[in-house]
């Protein structure tokens, strides 16, 4: 939100941040505020499509395109379960053809991530044809597939009306991948991220890291790349939306073999602490309210060891993480300014009225 802008004067920059919506602000005088709102170089993070050298790709999960929301004739929409099922419509569907549970697997998204209630999808890939064309209740749902297909107004979708018995993406990988949902809400500290299983299929609505060890898990889980986040991705509403540019242009810490075990121990014990609640979905895990105490204990165990990756002295305020960051990123990514020197911040303990950014 920005408060003010005027071109009269060259009077004080504040910055005012609060521990909670609620809270009362911390006020610090800067010397310029970007378009970040924070204090730094007027520049804007480009949308890397691509890693940096060394590091893992990111990509969007499969996508099935499958028919099953088209319009009607007169307005609306008709919606079906094709390739795509809900709990209902796969009990309903092994009812009647007990054969297909073996096509059934599990189906997530950024909702079905965050709360625990999974979809199912058909994967025919690799599926006997003969026994695709005994089944009545497949042929069915790949007959509607191919329509639907047929109806859309992208070329190639309606090219893979021909192939109705694979997804239009199929970007599913063959080993264990990180999982980010796409778009999660503002009001968690962390974005609820999972390490998935090859059996799992994910949708277009993840972001997906293959081969991702626990490293990868425990850096981009860190309070650090959270800050970033919040900073530079984008928003559906006020909710975050991730992309791979967010991860893409992330200043990655350097680290020891040292290191890198005593983030991989942490990261671990992240997950050790959510197996101890199984009955917990991430939404609940990560309300900022109902977070179990070991929970959030563990995280924070894991921020310090991270934040230490980066600096020797802790970081206060999430808006110094962001600073630091910058200062990396505007250092390894060709630097838009000349540098100019940084005036010691002071902070403002006493009450104003707004006059910089929050």
């Amino acid at each position: 939100m920005i408060i003010g802008m005027t071109f009269s004067k060259d009077g004080e920059r504040l910055i005012y941040e609060y521990d909670h919506v609620r809270g009362e602000p911390h006020i610090a005088e800067v010397s310029r505020i970007n378009g970040y709102l924070i204090e730094g170089p007027q520049y804007a993070v480009p949308a890397r499509t691509r890693p940096p050298q060394g590091r893992l790709t990111m990509h969007k999960g499969s996508q099935p395109t499958d028919g099953a929301r088209l319009k009607k004739p007169g307005g609306g929409y008709v919606t079906t379960s094709n390739l795509i099922l809900k709990e209902a419509d796969r009990a309903k569907l092994l009812a009647t053809e007990p054969n297909a549970k073996k096509w059934l697997r599990p189906f997530v998204g950024s909702d079905e991530l965050i709360s625990g209630q999974w979809r199912w999808c058909l994967w025919l890939k690799d599926a006997d044809p003969r026994e695709l064309q005994a089944s009545p209740a497949i042929s069915e749902r790949l007959q509607r597939v191919r329509a639907g297909r047929s109806q859309s107004p992208t070329s190639s979708v309606r090219d893979y009306q021909r192939f109705p018995t694979l997804f239009t993406q199929d970007r599913q990988p063959d080993t264990d991948y990180l999982a980010v949902p796409e778009v999660s809400s503002e009001t968690r500290e962390y974005i609820p991220i999972d390490m998935l299983s090859p059996n799992v299929i994910a949708s277009n609505k993840l972001q997906i890291i293959v081969g991702a060890d626990l490293v990868y898990f425990g850096i981009m889980t860190s309070a650090m790349h959270m800050a970033w986040m919040r900073t530079v991705a984008g928003r559906l509403e006020s909710r975050y939306s991730y992309a791979p540019a967010v991860y893409n242009s992330f200043p990655w810490p350097r680290m020891t073999p040292k290191q890198k075990s005593e983030i991989r121990e942490l990261t671990q014990n992240i997950l050790d602490t959510r197996a101890a609640f199984p009955n917990a979905s991430l939404d609940i895990l990560y309300d900022r309210d109902a977070m179990p105490p070991t929970l959030r204990r563990a995280h924070i165990a894991l921020d310090k060891a991270v934040d230490r990756l980066y600096r020797r002295t802790p970081f206060t305020f999430e808006r110094e993480r962001v600073e630091h960051l910058f200062e990396l990123y505007e250092r390894s990514a060709a630097p838009l300014t000349i540098p100019t020197p940084r005036r010691r911040r002071k902070t403002v303990n006493r009450s104003r009225q707004y006059a910089g950014a929050s």
